[in-house]
């Protein structure tokens, strides 16, 4: 059965605290990896937090990627979701590789298929 989307969502670890904390190469990044997938760009809206951490959206025409991020720690949790052809995974990729992640747990799961059953989650080392 074909779904309407597919939707990857990353845990991102050991990644690099200056890029974590900086809002303008998180949206360059999120921005990057949209159109790296095929995506079309509709809006793009990013909020730095004092004294750190970042969170931002970027609407693509398919759907839309999403930050969350916590320099101090290290960690970002993104999520890509795309809908028709595009592979999210394609994005989710640029963005653990841009963020410095040494360590990704990677979700994806179907959307559109009736209920959500969540597939164990595959580990990536940098």
């Amino acid at each position: 059965m074909e779904t309407m989307g597919r939707h990857v969502i990353a845990e991102l670890w050991g990644c690099d605290f200056e890029k974590l904390n900086s809002m303008e190469l998180i949206e360059q990044t999120f921005v990057d990896a949209a159109l790296k997938s095929g995506a079309e760009v509709r809006e793009v809206a990013f909020h730095k937090f004092a004294p750190q951490g970042v969170s931002g959206v970027v609407i693509i025409s398919e759907s839309h990627l999403t930050i969350h991020s916590f320099p101090e720690h290290g960690y970002a949790s993104i999520d890509v979701y795309t809908c028709g052809d595009l592979d999210p995974n394609v994005a989710a990729d640029h963005i653990a590789e841009s963020l410095g992640a040494e360590t990704r747990e990677t979700v994806e799961v179907p959307r559109g298929m009736g209920p959500v059953k969540v597939p164990q989650s595959t580990v990536h080392a940098g």
